[in-house]
């Protein structure tokens, strides 16, 4: 009993180390999609973000006559956010501004991942900016939040 329970153990750290080891933070979706992506680009605005492109994957792909799960991508930013990142590490300018990526997977469940902001900070050697970084973490969980939930 005591190795199944050591096992379960390291099963699950491992697993939750792949999932840091991506960079990634997925946020599972009780929409599709569309409605998702459309939840989120509502949500941005709202809070005063610069949306600068929606991207559907899927439709690019059915335009050359292929196949593709739903999958959208939305880039957002805001200098304000922004430019304190990039004073600290200007490398960190290559992953903005933001983007969310909406999905489907195989089984037809929908994500909303994004670049999780510590993942930038080591990517980045980004230093004296923990307060900004906290504040983007924040703000994307909030956003991932309220375009996922029904």
């Amino acid at each position: 009993m005591r190795n199944i329970i050591s096992m379960t153990v390291i099963i699950l750290l491992l697993a939750t180390l792949a999932h840091a080891d991506s960079g990634l933070v997925s946020v599972k979706s009780a929409h599709d999609v569309k409605t998702t992506a459309d939840r989120l680009e509502n949500m941005l605005k709202q809070k005063g973000m610069n949306v600068f492109v929606r991207i559907n994957h899927a439709q690019g792909a059915q335009n050359i006559g292929q196949e593709l799960r739903p999958t959208e991508i939305v880039i957002f930013g805001n200098p304000k956010v922004g430019t304190p990142l990039m004073q600290c590490a200007q490398s960190v300018a290559i992953d903005l501004p933001q983007k969310a990526l909406i999905w489907q997977d195989v089984q037809g469940q929908v994500w909303l991942s994004y670049n999780d902001p510590n993942y930038l900070v080591e990517r980045h050697q980004i230093a004296g900016c923990q307060e900004v970084v906290k504040k983007v973490a924040s703000a994307l969980g909030n956003f991932a939040k309220a375009a996922t939930m029904k």
